[in-house]
This record gives structure tokens, C-alpha cells and sequence, in this order.
């Protein structure tokens, strides 16, 4: 298990929000990069130096500090989709290689290299600007019905990151809440919202989604969740 690339973004303009400008176009890094824990959520602040977010009501912060990206499932889109699919091109900061990402554990742990520690807070949801990006019509309902969101994380503890890192999972919590999961749970299968509250380390957000759905607190004949009210969570 290692890390294939790190990818930094630069920024470029978002013809597909009512933002200026988007990070979405990250490029694999010939250093190594700095990670720390970039603070609360509308600072525009990411975990990696160098890297940051423009739609900052819905990107970057403490649980979305890192987001990583298998380099396995983005070979599986490129086949698919019949084209090539470079490191970096979802978004994502750290492309990895022998790591199940979607089977992550929601407060899973990883250690990269030797001082940079992680922890799964949540699945990635998808969004105008990724659609844009990828330049694919209906592909936010494609990614979404394939449930392959990769993994956004926490930083617990700082440190660089280089291609090549090794990654040891060094904590799994003892329930069953998977990014995947989460992920489901949030677009389309709602009726799942309520086991994620046996996950401690979910975001706040999604857990009073959760509670919510458990506590039949929203009238009857309307879902507690849906692919818009999940994007709020981005």
C-alpha cells in the first residue's frame, strides 16, 4: 500500500459555478509537500502547502483536508470511459495504489511515511465543477450510481508527503461504516442514514443528517436526505 501522487491544484477559471476560479486542476508534485491541519471549513485552506480551495462554503476545513483517489478505480473509469485518466484528474491530492479507498473506515487511520497521520472522515460528493471538468454529460448521476467516491481526511498529526510513501493503517474502529457506505447513504439509498451514527468520527453535518433520518424527525413523505442536501456537506 503506497502512495502513487501527490497533486497539488492550481488554480483556473469556473465557467461551471458561480465561483471565479476552482482548484480542481491538481498536478503530480516532483517534492515532497507539507500537510497540516488547514482549520475550520471557509478559509479556503486545504491540508497540502501549496493547494487550496475556491468554493470555500462547501470545500476544505478540518474533515476535508486531504481527499484520496485509487489509482485501481480510476483505471476502472478509464476503460469505461475510454480515456486516459492521468494521477491527479479527479481532484484528488493523493492517488494511491493497493488500498481498497471505498472500504475505508469512517475514523480510520493512516500513517503515510513516517510523521503524516490521517483519518477518514467522509465520502467525496460530487458536483458541477467535476462534471465540467471531466466535460461529461450526466456523469454527477454515472459517478454517483457506481458509489466510488474516494475518501476526504483529517490530518491528526503533520507531515510531508512524497510518491512513494508507504501507508499503514494503523487504527480501525470497531464498526462497519465504510466511506461507501456513507456515501450511498447520502445520494441514493437514504434509508441507510441511520446506521451511520455507529461511526463517532463522522462530520457533524452528516451525523444530524443521521440523527434526524433515526429520530423520524423529518414529516412524513419526505426523505431526510438527498443528492442536494448531501452536496451541502462538501
Amino acid at each position: 500500500m503506497r502512495v502513487l501522487s501527490v497533486n497539488v491544484g492550481r488554480p483556473r477559471a469556473n465557467p461551471w459555478k458561480p465561483v471565479a476560479l476552482t482548484g480542481i486542476d491538481k498536478r503530480p508534485a516532483s517534492e515532497p509537500v507539507m500537510v497540516t491541519a488547514p482549520g475550520p471549513k471557509g478559509t479556503g485552506a486545504v491540508g497540502l502547502a501549496g493547494d487550496r480551495v475556491y468554493d470555500v462554503q462547501h470545500h476544505g476545513g478540518t474533515d476535508q483536508a486531504v481527499y484520496a483517489y485509487a489509482r485501481e478505480d480510476l483505471d476502472r473509469w478509464a476503460d469505461e470511459l475510454g480515456r486516459d485518466l492521468p494521477n491527479g484528474v479527479f481532484g484528488e491530492n493523493l492517488t494511491t495504489e493497493g488500498i481498497a479507498v471505498n472500504d475505508a473506515l469512517i475514523g480510520e487511520r493512516w500513517r503515510i511515511g513516517r510523521d503524516l497521520v490521517l483519518e477518514v472522515s467522509c465520502p467525496r460528493i460530487p458536483c458541477g465543477t467535476f462534471q465540467g471538468w471531466l466535460d461529461r454529460g450526466g456523469w454527477i448521476k454515472r459517478f454517483t450510481q457506481a458509489a466510488l467516491p474516494g475518501a476526504y481526511f483529517r490530518v491528526i498529526a503533520p507531515g510531508p508527503v512524497s510518491a512513494g510513501d508507504p501507508v499503514r493503517i494503523e487504527h480501525r474502529p470497531g464498526h462497519e461504516v465504510t466511506v461507501a457506505v456513507t456515501f450511498r447513504a447520502l445520494t441514493t439509498e437514504p434509508e441507510l442514514l441511520p446506521a451511520l451514527l455507529a461511526a463517532s468520527a463522522m462530520p457533524a453535518g452528516i451525523r444530524e443528517l443521521a440523527q434526524r433520518r433515526a429520530g423520524a424527525a423529518v414529516p412524513a413523505g419526505r426523505p431526510s436526505s438527498s443528492p442536494a442536501e448531501a452536496a451541502q456537506l462538501r
